[in-house]
């Protein structure tokens, strides 16, 4: 039994009662199928338990899902036995950072949408340390450091990532003019990477409040295990259902939309950056 299950593994488990419940099948009708105790089913469906390639395809096929690629990606969700770089900052941070890192080493690529703050994997150091250094309550030097060199092993994924962010997060001064300057910097290089697309929406321009709203949008295998990323009070929100994917697809589209090319982009940071 799992003490404290992964978002990975909660979202697996997840897939696993839509997919019963589709089927209109209740959890004892489920399990008589198996031929497990409809407790299993239980532990299954709340990640407190895995489950088998073999138990996974069966259940698969009892609730009639044809969709032969769907099962597959639960297959490889169930039998990853990956332990990544992010678990030695397990009991040192909050669950949630460990779970934004294991979701971007499985994603597929990257969006982000960012209004106040530059987007994390995109941070220079001190600007990242400038963030978490004006979090309340504050941070012990031991929890800051730990903060500051998670987010940095967070950008050595190299996956495909679209980035939008708008000119309130590019002047919004975070920490000192110098910090400022080099994340300015910084975002230039990095917007000549061949996998980073960065596009700024400045004030001027039309179209964007009403497609504003800060996120990260992390592609799963297949559309459907595709996952968003929303910040609260209470720490990271993940959302997978599929409404909810399908309006944040849109959304961001229509940011994307009501931005600058990336080469007009650039000019715009560099004349931001020469104000400084």
């Amino acid at each position: 039994m799992r003490r404290e299950p992964t978002a990975r593994q909660l979202r697996l488990a997840t897939e696993l009662r839509r997919l019963r419940e589709a089927a209109g099948l209740s959890s004892r009708e489920a399990a008589a199928l198996l031929g497990v105790s409809p407790a299993q089913i239980t532990h299954i469906e709340s990640a407190l338990a895995g489950v088998s390639e073999q138990r996974l395809r069966r259940l698969a096929s009892h609730y009639a899902c044809t969709d032969a690629e769907f099962v597959d990606a639960l297959v490889a969700m169930a039998t990853d036995r990956t332990r990544g770089w992010w678990e030695e900052y397990r009991g040192l941070l909050p669950t949630s950072f460990l779970d934004l890192a294991e979701l971007e080493h499985h994603a597929a690529f990257l969006r982000d949408v960012a209004i106040l703050y530059v987007p994390g994997r995109l941070q220079t150091e001190d600007y990242a340390r400038a963030v978490f250094g004006s979090r309340l309550p504050e941070l012990t030097d031991e929890e800051l450091d730990l903060r500051v060199s998670h987010r940095r092993a967070r950008q050595q994924i190299v996956i495909p990532h679209e980035v939008v962010i708008h000119e309130a997060a590019l002047r919004f001064r975070v920490g000192d003019r110098a910090t400022a300057k080099a994340q300015l910097r910084q975002l230039l290089e990095l917007s000549e990477a061949d996998h980073i697309t960065l596009r700024v929406v400045p004030f001027d321009l039309d179209g964007f409040a009403k497609a504003s709203s800060t996120m990260t949008y992390a592609g799963g295998p297949l559309p459907k295990l595709d996952t968003v990323v929303r910040d609260a009070p209470h720490g990271s929100v993940l959302i997978d259902s599929e409404a909810q994917l399908s309006t944040y697809r849109t959304s961001f589209r229509r940011v994307e939309a009501a931005s600058l090319e990336p080469e007009r982009s650039r000019e715009f940071i560099h004349k931001l950056a020469k104000e400084l």
